[in-house]
């Protein structure tokens, strides 16, 4: 075989994204007292930011086909024209974009968590997983041959391990059987292709290790790497095998999807059939990641700042979903949660509120909230993509960018809505990723329109209580319970009750307890 052309070779020359500020790693004391044979980055080499959008930059070009820059971000205007009977608007963008199915993937290796790719067979799912396996280092004969194949008949033992066949004759107790532990479970990068084809038994053990990091045979423990994980299905709307169970699809942090093959791109396939080309063979030494820059790359994206003001419209979004009012009698109970533990539809007491405008209020859209967990893995990406671009502190524009990837399977659609109708709106019934956007600019349009930058009462309650109740006395803290209870009574004069108000009710419950503890020790302490 012929060498592969320079071409394919060739990493894109840094700065691969010009104007950007150096990220400055923390001071770290140990440090000091490293050799120079130490851990620390050499010098003069380049940041592992950079490295990451090189990686990026060689797997769009010359590995993953995939045209398709549905990642938009605007330094300026953005033209747009519309096309078809539709008038579909085909943006421009003036900023640098990405293309998602190429992006979501590499972000996760960043942060190490769990991707799931959907789309047709064919798409490149498979391939784009087995890429980030080569980028973390590993042999591409062992990122294969560690790639584990869902099918009906995957057991425990095919996908953990196997215990001992002499241990298991001579063993007089569970704890003395040795297991020949699978050596995929000590890798960095762990693929599961077509996991909706794993029993449920399977998948209730492949959950303990992607939840909770190890796994278990006759009371054997194996404590696993921390990893990053790519599933892949064909169909993840219960066109599997097995129908994967809740807990399992809940712990997957985001899903993307593997849009069509772009015809015109054919050329490029033509090439690499004849030379008998394979991207993940090609893999430039340049953009592989050891251990140590992966741990390194990891803890630097933790210390990205996210800004006040982006994480108040995040606190503004994510209340607006769980409110549901006739779901309970006392007021900490009316969420879609009490009703789906209660075996009842949320969208069946939906449709008896009389109170609030279903078509406006963006949370009855939705047949469900937003966990902790969901939001834990919203503040991860977001991270991970302003330190992708280069940033200190996470974006408004980060922030959307995000969003409709990891709450894909999170935020649930409530079809019987009547916004649904709306010929403007129908689409969304099927595309959930430009649904979860729209539904997060809506809310950040309401956040503008209420100018809760400037005018926030509850927010500026909850700063003053962050500063600590030490050195407070009796008169002061008598006021501060005045001035909550004031707040609650205007807010009942007419107020209607959303999900962003609910959940600043609950808070000033929240403080008013508080005070009203300290205010009960100062008493006794006299």
């Amino acid at each position: 075989m012929d060498a592969p052309p320079a071409a394919y070779r060739q990493v894109s020359q840094a700065p691969t994204l010009p104007g950007g500020a150096p990220h400055e790693p923390d001071f770290d004391v140990a440090a000091l007292y490293e050799t120079p044979l130490g851990t620390g980055p050499a010098p003069g080499t380049l940041p592992l930011d950079e490295k990451l959008r090189q990686a990026y930059f060689w797997i769009v070009n010359h590995a993953i086909i995939s045209p398709h820059y549905d990642m938009e971000f605007s330094d300026g205007p953005s033209p747009s024209v519309t096309l078809g009977d539709t008038k579909a608007r085909l943006t421009l963008p003036s900023g640098q974009s990405y293309s998602s199915f190429v992006l979501i993937p590499l972000l996760t290796f960043a942060v190490r968590r769990r991707c799931l790719l959907v789309g047709g067979p064919g798409r490149g799912k498979t391939a784009s997983a087995i890429l980030m396996g080569v980028l973390a280092g590993y042999p591409l004969r062992d990122v294969r041959r560690a790639m584990q194949h869902g099918h009906p008949q995957l057991t425990i033992s095919d996908l953990l391990g196997t215990p001992l066949p002499a241990d298991l004759i001579k063993a007089e107790r569970a704890q003395d059987i040795d297991i020949a532990w699978r050596s995929w479970l000590s890798m960095r990068v762990k693929i599961i292709d077509e996991y909706n084809r794993i029993p449920t038994r399977t998948q209730s053990a492949l959950l303990t290790l992607m939840s909770d990091g190890y796994a278990e045979v006759f009371d054997q423990i194996y404590e696993s790497a921390d990893s990053a994980w790519y599933l892949t299905a064909n169909d993840d709307a219960g066109g599997g095998t097995y129908q994967v169970i809740e807990a399992l699809r809940d712990r997957i942090d985001v899903v993307v999807h593997a849009l069509a093959f772009n015809s015109r791109f054919l050329g490029e396939l033509v090439a690499r059939v004849e030379q008998r080309l394979k991207p993940e063979e090609l893999v430039p030494e340049e953009i592989v990641f050891s251990q140590d820059e992966h741990d390194r790359m990891s803890n630097e994206i933790l210390r990205v700042r996210l800004p006040d003001a982006v994480r108040r419209r995040l606190e503004f979004f994510s209340a607006q979903f769980e409110l549901l009012e006739p779901a309970g009698e006392q007021f900490e109970y009316r969420t879609k949660d009490t009703a789906k533990l209660a075996g009842v539809e949320p969208h069946l007491l939906a449709a008896g509120e009389t109170g609030r405008d279903r078509i406006a209020d963006i949370g009855a859209q939705t047949t469900g909230g937003l966990s902790v967990r969901a939001l834990q893995s919203v503040l991860h990406y977001a991270k991970a993509l302003a330190y992708f671009r280069d940033r200190d502190e996470v974006g408004l524009d980060d922030l959307r960018a995000v969003l409709p990837y990891v709450l894909h399977d999170k935020l649930g659609a409530d079809d019987t809505n009547p916004a649904f109708d709306d010929p403007g709106n129908q689409a969304y019934r099927t595309d959930r990723v430009s649904w979860i956007r729209h539904l997060f600019d809506r809310a950040c349009a309401e956040y503008d329109r209420l100018d809760l930058d400037v005018q926030d009462p509850v927010g500026e309650l909850l700063t003053e209580f962050a500063d600590g109740l030490d050195g407070l006395d009796e008169q002061t803290v008598t006021a501060r319970l005045a001035k909550i209870e004031g707040l609650l009574t205007e807010w009942s004069a007419g107020r209607k009750l959303y999900g962003h108000v609910y959940d600043d009710a609950l808070a000033l419950k929240y403080l008013h307890q508080r005070y009203v503890n300290y205010r009960t020790w100062l008493r006794w302490k006299r």
